[in-house]
C-alpha cells in the first residue's frame, strides 16, 4: 500500500504547503496507472466464467468408412464453429446407427477409416467439447475403435461391444499399435481390454491389489506382484476369442460411464437440460425453407392437407427446414395425433421441423406442435389448454400411448402433453437429487415410477403443477422452464434471425388442384352434385337411348359420395376416377357399341385422373 513519507515539523511551514500542493498533482499519473491496472481483469483472481452446455447428436451410420470419417469431422467443425461463437460448452454424442436389417452388428468396417477417425476424435482439435459414444444397440468390428475414442461411453444394458477385429483373417501388428494408442490416449477403456476386444488370442486378467484395481496380461503378473501385494486376481478375458462385453459389465468394469435405454437416459445421465439433445443436420450450408399454416378447426380434411403439404416440400422441393405455423384451438384429438405421428416419423438428421406459436395452439393442437423438433412461441401465446372440442375419456385414453412414443422419440417427458388434453393428469416438478446442476423435470406419477431409478427425484407434491379438472396451459413466457418450447421471440423477424434465415420462408400454399378440390367439398357444391345427378338421371330415363344425361349424373354421384366420405383431399379421388372412366370405356365397347359419350366422356376422365395422380398427392 502506498503511504506519503512523513514531512518532519522542523521544515518551512512555506516547504510542507508546496509539497501538499504539488504532490498530488505529481501522483495522479502513477495512481491513474494503479487504478487503470486495477480495472484489468486478473486471470489468476477471476473466476471463470462458466459456459452453457448444449447437447448435439450425430447419428455415425455403421459401418466406419471414409464417408463417415468426413461426416464426422463436418460435424465437429460446425459444432465447435457455433459453440465458440455462443460461448457454449458442447457435449457432442456420437450415437452408433446400425440398420434394422442388420442382423451384424455393423460388422465390415475399415480400419484405416475407423482408426483416422478415432484420432481426430481424441486429438487437440476438440478441446473444450466432450465427447460420448452412445451404443443403443450391439456393436462389433472397427467401429470399436471410434467408440474408445470418446471421452465418456453409454450404452444400453442388454448391448455388447467386441469382437472388434471379426473381420479381420489375420490381427496384424498395426492393428494393435493403432487399438494400443487411441486407448492410451483416451484412457477410457483399459489398454488390455481394448486389446482384448481385437485380439483373440490376448489373454487379460482382472487384478485387485492392496492400492488399485489392473487388468494385466499374465506376463506382467510377476512385475505387479513385486511392487504391490495382489489381494486377488481373475481372468476377465480368455485366451481364444475376443472379448465382448455387455452395458452391464462395461459399467461394472469402468470403462462404461452410465446405462441408457433412450436419448432421454442419455440426456439425464449428462445431466443436459430435457429436450436438449439436438440432432445434426448435415444436407448443406443453409437452410431451404417453406412455411406452412396451420389455421383454425383440426379436421381430417385440414390435417391431411397439411401432412401432404409438407410432404411435397419435402419430397418434391428439397426442403429441408419446414415452419408450421400454427393458430388452433385444436379440434380432433385422431387427426392431431395422425399429423404429429408424421412429423415425428420425418427423419431428422434430413428435415428439421419448428412449430411456430404467435397466438395459440390449443387442446389437441399442442400435440401437433409438440411433435415437432423445435418449438418458439410468442411470449403471449399460449400451448395447451381447453380447445374448441373437449375431448371424451376414450378419445383420451386412444390417445395416450401416441403421447408417450411420441414424447421419448423427442426425448422428451410426456406427462405435460398428456396433461393438455388429460384434466385429471396431476404432474410435479422434480428435481434430481444426485444432479449438480439440480436438474428439473415435471412426471405424472405413473412416469416417474418408469424412471431409471424413481428415487432420485424429489416430488414437490404441495403445489402441484396442473390444476384439477382442467387441462394444463402454458404461456410462451414460461413454456421454456416446462421444457416444452425451446425459445421465445417477439415476432416473425426474430424468428428468422434466431435460425439465420436471410429471406421469408416460402410460403407453401394450396395449389389449384387443392382448391378445386376444396369447392368440390364444399356443403353447397356437394348439393347441386346431387341436384344435377338426380336431374340428369331422370332426364336420361325419359330420353330414348344413353347418352349426356346418364353419364352426367354418373359423375355427379361419384363427385358427391367422394366429397362427403373423403373431401378435402385428393386421396382416392384419382382412382375413382380412373375406374368410372374404364367403366365408362367398357360400356362404350362392350355394351353399346359406337363412339358416343360414354366413349368420350370415359377417355377424358381416365386423362383426368392420370394428371390427378402425377400431382405428387
Amino acid at each position: 500500500m502506498f503511504r506519503p513519507n512523513r514531512v518532519r515539523l522542523r521544515r518551512p511551514l512555506l516547504a510542507f504547503a508546496a509539497t501538499c500542493l504539488v504532490l498530488p498533482v505529481l501522483l495522479a499519473p502513477a495512481t491513474a496507472d494503479q487504478q487503470a491496472v486495477g480495472d484489468a481483469p486478473n486471470p489468476a483472481n477471476v473466476p471463470a466464467i462458466q459456459s452453457e452446455r448444449v447437447g448435439r447428436l450425430l447419428k455415425v451410420p455403421l459401418p466406419v468408412t471414409a464417408d463417415t470419417e468426413r461426416l464426422v469431422k463436418r460435424f465437429v467443425d460446425r459444432t465447435l464453429s457455433e459453440s465458440r461463437e455462443k460461448q457454449l460448452r458442447p457435449v457432442l454424442i456420437f450415437e452408433f446407427d446400425i440398420p434394422p436389417s442388420q442382423e451384424n452388428f455393423g460388422r465390415g468396417s475399415q480400419f484405416g477409416a475407423s482408426l483416422e477417425t478415432a484420432r481426430y476424435l481424441s486429438s487437440d482439435a476438440l478441446a473444450g467439447a466432450t465427447t460420448v459414444a452412445y451404443l443403443p444397440r450391439s456393436i462389433q468390428g472397427h467401429a470399436v475403435l471410434v467408440a474408445l475414442a470418446c471421452d465418456e461411453i453409454i450404452m444400453a444394458p442388454d448391448a455388447t461391444i467386441g469382437a472388434a477385429g471379426i473381420d479381420s483373417d489375420q490381427i496384424e501388428d498395426v492393428m494393435r499399435s493403432g487399438y494400443r494408442e487411441i486407448a492410451q490416449r483416451r484412457r477410457t477403456v483399459p489398454v488390455e481390454l481394448a486389446i482384448g476386444m481385437l485380439d483373440p488370442a490376448h489373454e487379460v486378467l482382472d487384478v485387485e491389489t492392496d492400492v488399485s484395481r489392473e487388468f494385466i496380461t499374465p506376463g506382467e503378473l510377476d512385475a505387479l506382484a513385486e511392487r504391490h501385494p495382489i489381494k486377488n486376481k481373475s481372468v476377465i478375458v480368455a485366451a481364444g476369442e475376443a472379448a465382448r462385453f455387455s452395458g452391464a459389465q462395461a459399467r461394472q468394469l469402468g470403462f462404461a460411464s452410465y446405462l441408457a435405454d433412450d436419448r432421454t437416459d442419455v440426456e439425464r445421465a449428462l445431466q443436459l437440460p430435457p429436450g436438449d439433445i439436438e440432432e445434426a443436420m448435415m444436407l448443406g450450408d443453409s437452410w431451404k425453407a417453406v412455411r406452412i399454416d396451420l389455421d383454425g378447426l383440426i379436421t381430417f380434411k385440414k390435417s391431411e392437407q397439411v401432412r401432404q403439404q409438407i410432404e411435397n416440400a419435402v419430397t418434391r422441393d428439397r426442403a429441408n427446414f419446414v415452419c408450421l405455423r400454427i393458430d388452433s384451438a385444436g379440434g380432433s384429438v385422431e387427426d392431431s395425433a395422425n399429423l404429429a405421428n408424421f412429423l415425428v416419423g420425418l427423419p431428422a438428421n434430413q428435415v428439421r421441423t419448428v412449430a411456430y406459436i404467435p397466438y395459440e395452439a390449443r387442446s389437441d393442437a399442442a400435440l401437433i406442435a409438440l411433435a415437432c423438433d423445435q418449438v418458439v412461441m410468442r411470449p403471449d401465446a399460449v400451448l395447451g389448454g381447453p380447445g374448441s372440442v373437449n375431448p371424451t375419456r376414450d378419445e383420451i385414453d386412444q390417445a395416450k400411448p401416441g403421447v408417450q412414443q411420441r414424447a421419448k422419440d423427442k426425448s422428451r417427458a410426456w406427462s405435460l402433453p398428456a396433461a393438455m388434453i388429460d384434466p385429471n393428469l396431476e404432474v410435479f416438478r422434480c428435481t434430481r437429487t444426485d444432479a449438480d446442476l439440480g436438474l428439473v423435470d415435471f412426471f405424472s406419477d405413473e412416469e416417474l415410477r418408469s424412471q431409471t431409478d424413481p428415487t432420485k427425484w424429489s416430488v414437490n407434491r404441495q403445489t402441484p403443477v396442473t390444476a384439477p379438472g382442467q387441462q394444463f396451459q402454458v404461456q410462451g413466457a414460461n413454456a421454456v422452464d416446462f421444457h416444452l418450447a425451446h425459445h421465445v421471440v417477439d415476432d416473425f423477424g426474430q424468428f428468422k434471425e434466431l435460425y439465420g434465415l436471410e429471406d421469408d420462408p416460402t410460403l407453401f400454399e394450396p395449389s389449384w388442384t387443392d382448391s378445386l378440390v376444396k369447392v368440390l367439398a364444399s356443403p353447397i357444391v356437394s348439393v347441386l352434385l346431387l341436384i344435377v345427378a338426380g336431374g340428369a338421371l331422370y332426364a336420361e330415363m325419359h330420353t330414348p337411348g344413353v347418352g349426356l344425361g346418364g353419364f352426367l349424373g354418373l359423375v355427379c354421384v361419384v363427385l358427391f359420395f367422394w366429397a362427403q366420405f373423403i373431401g378435402e383431399s385428393l386421396m382416392w379421388l384419382d382412382v375413382l376416377l380412373f375406374l368410372l372412366g374404364l367403366g365408362c370405356l367398357a360400356i362404350e365397347i362392350f355394351i353399346l357399341p359406337g363412339f358416343g359419350i360414354f366413349g368420350i366422356g370415359g377417355g377424358a376422365l381416365v386423362l383426368i385422373s392420370l394428371v390427378l395422380a402425377t400431382q405428387n398427392f
